[in-house]
């Protein structure tokens, strides 16, 4: 979800898993992921994040856990099944679509103890001004808007099929024994 135009309407757009500015070459990356402590300075993010703010709405997310030398995915979500809403940036890359990235932060609560990193989830009174085209200096963004309180965090983990794409089924996030 993003501002659509200059009336402040928001629309919900399908954008492509994937950031890489306009001006940007074919070589250069495309990040799904901006680091917090970089979003807002980088200079191939920091346009966006001044100007391109969305949200990606999402039931939960998987990390891999190291266990006994295999990697043992997890589903992290909430615990009062109430949708997640991820700050995200976005940009017109070169090739005419929309792409998106999900800025990340240091992991908090349970998350910690799966991966050292997680995604910027917004609480609900932070979605309006992360949205506000007006805001762009990232001190008032940083005082205005706030991260879901890690407490409403929970996980289990998951089947390894979660690697494979071709699986994509409601059985993915029902927890393994």
């Amino acid at each position: 979800m993003r501002p659509h135009d200059d009336s402040g309407q928001l629309s919900l757009d399908a954008l492509w898993w994937g950031y890489r500015p306009h001006w940007a070459d074919d070589k250069a990356p495309q990040p799904i992921n901006a680091t917090v402590e970089k979003v807002a300075t980088s200079p191939y993010f920091r346009g966006a994040f001044a100007h391109h703010r969305c949200l990606v709405p999402a039931d939960g997310w998987y990390e891999w856990l190291a266990v006994d030398g295999r990697k043992q995915p997890h589903y992290l979500t909430r615990g009062d099944g109430e949708p997640l809403w991820f700050a995200g940036i976005w940009t017109e890359r070169p090739d005419g679509k929309s792409g998106c990235a999900i800025p990340t932060e240091p992991a908090r609560g349970v998350a910690k103890v799966i991966h050292p990193h997680m995604p910027l989830i917004l609480d609900q009174q932070s979605l309006e001004p992360w949205l506000d085209p007006d805001l762009t200096d990232r001190e008032t963004i940083r005082h205005l808007v706030h991260h879901l309180p890690h407490d409403r965090l929970t996980h289990w983990p998951v089947s390894p099929r979660v690697n494979k794409p071709v699986d994509d089924d409601p059985a993915l996030i029902k927890a393994e024994r």
